[in-house]
């Protein structure tokens, strides 16, 4: 047992070398950080948890799929997420965690919380324009796309004359 919170890794009780862990996130994880941009949530985290004499190794995989609106047609979908993190833990004497790939906990400490690191790592694999696939193949009937076509510019309710103002630069060319 690792605790009441099972994001809590007690490292001092545990042997040199490797030790894996798993973990699931749903969108109670998320409302934890007050993160309400998904609309569900089935990720899949493993942690391999490599012990050294003087430092910690940890490396992070997460998959899954969360719920997200398209930033076009407001139309939730499943986006697939895979995202990696690896992170080095030191010993110092204060606490830093500057450093995106460095961690350093202050001597004595014996369990760190990793879920900072699970939350940070799924919100920066979200990209930041996120497109339905439906958009793309052109599958999707949706309200606001029939808006969009038919705020379209059109080329030919473009004027075809050129307007006279513009005629004297042409000559310059």
């Amino acid at each position: 047992m690792r605790g009441l919170n099972p994001f809590v890794i007690n490292f001092a009780g545990l042997k040199r070398g490797k030790h894996s862990f798993s973990f699931v996130i749903d969108i109670k994880f998320f409302e934890g950080f007050d993160y309400f941009d998904f609309k569900s949530v089935e990720l899949e985290t493993k942690l391999e948890f490599e012990k050294q004499e003087r430092m910690l190794h940890l490396f992070f995989e997460t998959k899954g799929e969360i719920s997200v609106p398209c930033d076009l047609s407001m139309e939730y979908f499943e986006m697939p997420i895979l995202s990696k993190l690896n992170l080095a833990v030191k010993f110092g004497k204060i606490y830093n965690d500057e450093s995106d790939e460095i961690l350093i906990l202050p001597h004595g400490s014996y369990q760190m919380d990793i879920s900072h690191y699970i939350y940070e790592m799924v919100v920066l694999s979200v990209p930041l324009r996120k497109i339905h696939p439906g958009i793309k193949d052109g599958s999707l009937n949706s309200e606001i796309l029939e808006k969009l076509k038919l705020l379209d510019p059109k080329e030919k309710n473009m004027p075809s004359e050129s307007d006279s103002r513009w005629d004297k630069l042409k000559d310059l060319l």
